[in-house]
């Protein structure tokens, strides 16, 4: 891969280049594009770990993906002034600043594909697609390779769909980022149904492509120069700045949510110091700076930005010492597997897993949306079928209820697109897009739980 290409201002969906201005480079309009966009807001009310929390304290995806962007944007530029001393030629007018910014606006995006209710979202319209006889009818309609975009239901596919097609729905690529930034974005850039060699290495760990957007990601990946995995069709090779992406949400998940951990109760201040602290050198000057921080919770947020910027430092030198190897496509590992401390930083995951995600407010919202999800999908795809089927003939039930459904979601019988698949990845759209609370209130008011008030 072509540090040039893999590098490129080409902007998905269309061949207008940006205005010339040194000030903002196309990577940080990428960013501005994110960050002002309806379904990155959005993430302000969806689950990082703790749903529907009244606590303000606690951190939702939108600012899992603000820190997460934070990180990625100092790891990129720390390894973009590397890689510029080692490829003058290649990267004569790239600075490090636009490696940084790529990486901060992928990780800006990283999350924008969560249905409400996090991974067990993801874990309801994949059980509510295997197992609901009202699904049953509309995937037997549907190739092998489209009924996987709906049994492996994947928020990083429905991702890549939202920021390329489903924000800006009018314009060809959606909000037209940089096939680099997207490239970036793309953890896992297969589809979900393949057919061949078996895959391995985290790349292939997941899919992060629907069926129905295969082609607007083989314009990225031939934009960006991504290698093809052989004997596949439709999967390739990450792009290397994905790994650092993943490297800024492993960092930013596995200490952030030690720290909520400890603020909620759910870890002691020992457990939580001790974790966060065998990060760190064993001569780190930031050991004695913390005898000499009166309050628990100010000791804990020190740690937590020294042990951050400790990670990026180690995900930079782990990053450039596999530069190589990862941009012939010969290394597929998370760059966390390479850390000198890679033992300490699972040990936070393990404490996350048995302290904090287990914990019953986490559980028994988590449960409850599970059933709110699977509901509403049973409850709107006879909606959406009847109105598709039968048209201005629809029942009357049908014809009230698809005015809760946005038209963009919404295609008449006789489009040329509405095709069974297409009606059922619009539902998917559609409730995977909504909040935490909106899904929540949507079902009690369609459930007759709860009615508008007067």
């Amino acid at each position: 891969m072509s540090w040039t290409q893999l590098l490129t201002p080409q902007r998905l969906g269309t061949a207008d280049k940006s205005a010339d201005d040194p000030l903002r480079t196309d990577y940080q309009r990428d960013f501005d594009r994110i960050i002002f966009c309806s379904a990155f807001r959005r993430l302000q009310d969806k689950t990082q770990v703790f749903p529907l929390s009244k606590i303000d304290y606690v951190r939702t995806r939108l600012t899992h993906s603000l820190e997460a962007s934070s990180i990625g944007r100092s790891l990129g530029t720390r390894v973009g002034q590397t890689l510029i001393e080692r490829h003058p030629h290649d990267l004569a007018s790239t600075r490090a600043t636009d490696i940084g910014n790529i990486c901060a606006a992928a990780c800006l995006a990283h999350d924008i594909g969560n249905p409400p209710f996090g991974h067990s979202g993801e874990e309801a319209i994949r059980h509510w697609a295997s197992t609901s006889p009202c699904a049953r009818p509309y995937l037997d309609q549907l190739s092998e390779h489209e009924q996987a975009d709906f049994l492996a239901f994947e928020g990083n596919a429905q991702g890549l769909r939202i920021i390329t097609r489903l924000q800006n729905p009018d314009n060809a690529g959606g909000l037209q980022l940089t096939c680099a930034t997207l490239a970036a974005f793309s953890k896992y850039p297969r589809i979900a149904h393949l057919t061949g060699p078996v895959l391995s290495g985290v790349s292939a760990k997941k899919h992060g492509i629907h069926v129905a957007d295969s082609a607007l990601f083989e314009q990225i990946a031939a934009a960006t120069s991504l290698i093809p995995h052989p004997g596949h069709m439709q999967a390739w090779f990450r792009h290397p700045l994905a790994f650092l992406v993943e490297a800024a949400d492993d960092i930013a998940y596995r200490i952030i949510d030690i720290e909520d951990g400890y603020r909620l109760g759910h870890l002691t201040y020992d457990i939580a110091a001790d974790a966060l602290s065998a990060l760190l050198p064993a001569q780190d000057p930031a050991r004695d700076r913390l005898q000499h921080i009166c309050e628990r919770k100010d000791r804990i947020e020190f740690l937590r930005a020294k042990t951050i910027g400790a990670m990026i430092k180690q995900a930079a030198s782990c990053f450039l010492d596999q530069a190589t190897a990862i941009r012939q496509g010969q290394m597929d590992q998370p760059l966390s597997d390479q850390f000198n401390c890679r033992a300490q930083l699972d040990e936070l995951l393990h404490l996350a897993r048995t302290h904090i995600y287990c914990a019953p407010e986490v559980v028994e919202i988590q449960a409850a949306g599970f059933r709110v999800i699977g509901d509403l999908l049973n409850y709107f795809l006879p909606v959406i079928d009847d109105v598709a089927r039968r048209g201005v003939r629809a029942s009357a039930h049908s014809r009230m209820l698809i005015k809760l459904i946005p038209t963009q979601f919404i295609l008449p019988p006789d489009h040329p697109t509405a095709t069974p698949y297409i009606r059922l990845l619009h539902l998917t759209d559609f409730i995977s897009g909504m909040t935490d609370s909106y899904a929540v209130a949507l079902y009690k008011k369609i459930t007759g739980i709860s009615l508008p008030d007067g």
